[in-house]
């Protein structure tokens, strides 16, 4: 039991923690758009993030894929920015329905370079053979799903806080927060190491 809750905190601390905020950046883009009506779209949009972050990290730890770092810490913001400029061009249109598909597999694909981002320190961190990596990662995945649902839950809730205190419109909304996150990644893609080979 100990050992479910070392990789389930390991999961848990890498969603939360305030160092690599990447993560929370792209789970406050992908959430802004909903609302509490729509919590079932949005968990089933978090739970395919997680299968697509779990299925990098198997990959990677089983030597499947390898991707050179620089690129996947510049892929990381660009899928950011791409998700917060998606809400800026859809925001107060109803077609949703009709994109929901096409998010699920857009945030699966965002799921995979995310995962690939936290690979090689996975890796490290694991021992034994390929079927004694198996269990751990199940352990890290639901850390990674319980910490983003909090995430998504307090973006949800600061979001209807916002709009039935303040009055602000769900649109105008999901359009400050969208151009709040490409303010914070637009940097973070500029400072990106591959510029500098």
């Amino acid at each position: 039991m100990s050992e479910f809750w070392i990789y389930f905190q390991i999961g848990l601390k890498h969603v939360l923690d305030i160092n690599a905020y990447d993560h929370v950046l792209f789970l406050i883009a992908l959430a802004i758009p909903y609302s509490f009506y729509d919590w079932k779209q949005i968990v089933l949009l978090v739970t395919v993030f997680t299968i697509g972050h779990t299925m990098a990290l198997m990959l990677s730890v089983f030597e499947i894929v390898i991707i050179k770092v620089n690129l996947i810490e510049l892929l990381i913001p660009i899928t950011i920015l791409m998700t917060a400029l998606f809400n800026l061009f859809t925001a107060g249109k109803s077609n949703k329905k009709s994109s929901i598909n096409f998010v699920f597999f857009i945030t699966l694909f965002f799921g995979i370079i995310h995962g690939l981002g936290f690979s090689n320190y996975f890796k490290s961190i694991l021992g034994g053979s390929a079927s004694a990596k198996l269990v751990p990662l199940s352990e890290f995945a639901l850390g990674i799903e319980a910490a983003q649902i909090v995430v998504v839950f307090m973006v949800l809730l600061f979001s209807y806080i916002v709009q039935t205190v303040f009055r602000f419109a769900k649109r105008d909304w999901t359009l400050v927060m969208s151009a709040f996150v490409i303010g914070v990644v637009v940097p973070m893609i500029i400072a990106s190491e591959i510029w500098n080979k």
